[in-house]
């Protein structure tokens, strides 16, 4: 059984609190009842190892129990959320998924059997060796989104290694490498996963206020939607010990602020691919964007500024895409860093570079100016061709308050003179009241 370490623990502490959901506490022992309902309904249905088997749900007590019920049974598992919705038979298709089991909001569950052959050959060679398996959506905020497959075993195997119980809100999706690792982390460690409904700071903080959540793990533009809302300042978030963030770059000046707002609570970057896994991360202090990356199963190399990262637990490939990684293992992460000494800063993605006249602009350091300004909400920072210097820098703002555009674009450009560098300055600003990011609480710099 290839979690039976997993569910000898989860019997150890038997009555402490598993999961939260709809504010409703339910225990490793509700979780492992639920597995054995689970096999039942499985042997019914006829759902067996190397099937592969999506779940539509988020963190309830039978899809986490079901998940589990799944990976004992070596079958490889497609967690889909409804922030996919649009692509859901896109995704279906290329998984080559043969059966969905989708939760409603009540977690009840429906069955939905797809007659599908299953033909890749990376799914053929995972199947034949016996193991469960994963296969997790890239967001495709650079493009297509990209299937990445992966034996679960050496993704849990890092989890064998008892760290600290924690009362984890789960704020990153089932369907996200970080979601997984968080969930994962938390019931190998006897800690409690706190689900939440909605991602709205309101609800997020009125959740770590009820139910005492000592670790949120986010991203740099939810904490900038929680700047924005002020939610923090109506709820009592003093259980809070431990907030991490990763998915894209942080701006330093969001970083300073909820450093500020969070004195006490220790901030810690996290780095992790679809493709690689987690790794293991220290960030130089809570107030820096600097941190270690690497060691237990990963390692790291810095090429022509570039990080490259290969891993015990890196995906078998893509289903629907050449393998990234070259002929020793190693992975182009496309995240150019500096390094000093241990540490790296990221910088941004090769892809979102603006090159202007052959000088290097990284969105994020602009962004982190202009979030600097007043009346300011959010804004994305992407490049545009230009037949003069290749490209420009351009910037499009959502706003707290209506301004003239002349007399805002007048107020941006004063603005950055005192900051930044003049090629660094925007060229083309737009107002828009569309959001700037996805379903994951990752910005979009998508050319518009």
């Amino acid at each position: 059984m290839s979690i039976a370490w997993l569910c000898e623990r989860m019997e150890q502490w038997a009555n402490h609190p598993a999961i939260v959901w709809h504010d409703h506490p339910y225990t490793y022992h509700d979780l492992l009842a639920r597995m054995q309902a689970w096999k039942a309904t499985l042997n019914e249905h006829d759902i067996g190892p190397g099937q592969v088997v999506t779940i539509e749900g988020d963190y309830s007590p039978n899809a986490v129990s079901l998940l589990l019920t799944l990976i004992e049974r070596s079958t490889i598992v497609v967690p889909l959320t409804r922030s996919v919705a649009a692509q859901r038979e896109e995704f279906l298709t290329i998984a080559e998924v043969q059966v969905v089991v989708s939760f409603d909001d009540d977690d009840r569950w429906h069955i939905e059997r797809r007659p599908v052959p299953v033909t890749n050959p990376l799914t053929r060679q995972l199947i034949e060796r016996g193991h469960p398996g994963l296969v997790l959506f890239s967001s495709g905020s650079t493009g297509k989104s990209k299937a990445a497959l992966h034996d679960f075993l050496p993704l849990l195997e890092k989890f064998q290694v008892p760290r600290h119980r924690r009362v984890t809100l789960t704020f990153l999706l089932l369907d996200h490498i970080g979601g997984i690792n968080t969930l994962f982390y938390t019931l190998a460690n006897g800690g409690t996963v706190v689900a939440v409904q909605s991602r709205d700071p309101d609800v997020v903080c009125r959740t770590i206020e009820m139910h005492r959540v000592q670790t949120l793990p986010t991203s740099p533009t939810f904490l900038n939607l929680l700047l924005i809302s002020e939610a923090y300042r109506r709820y009592d978030l003093s259980s809070l010990e431990l907030i991490t963030y990763g998915t894209e770059v942080m701006p330093e000046s969001t970083l300073h602020r909820i450093h500020d707002i969070f004195p006490n609570v220790q901030l810690l970057q996290t780095y992790g691919l679809s493709e690689l896994g987690i790794l293991r991360s220290k960030s130089r202090d809570s107030n820096s964007l600097w941190f270690k990356v690497g060691g237990e199963g990963f390692e790291t190399k810095i090429v022509d500024g570039v990080l490259w990262v290969r891993a015990k637990s890196a995906m078998l490939g893509y289903l629907n895409a050449p393998s990234p990684f070259d002929e020793e293992g190693w992975m182009n992460t496309q995240d150019v860093v500096e390094v000093d000494g241990d540490y790296i800063r990221i910088l941004g993605r090769r892809s979102d570079i603006i090159n202007v006249g052959g000088q290097k602009v990284y969105p994020a350091e602009v962004e982190s100016v202009l979030l600097q300004m007043p009346n300011v909400k959010d804004v994305a920072v992407v490049g545009e061709r230009n037949p003069i210097t290749g490209q420009i820098v351009t910037a499009r703002f959502n706003l707290f308050e209506p301004e003239d555009p002349n007399e805002f674009k007048r107020r941006v450009r004063a603005f950055c003179r005192e900051r930044l560098a003049p090629y660094k300055i925007p060229v083309k600003i737009t107002i828009t009241e569309d959001e700037q990011h996805s379903a994951r609480f990752k910005k979009m710099r998508k050319p518009w």
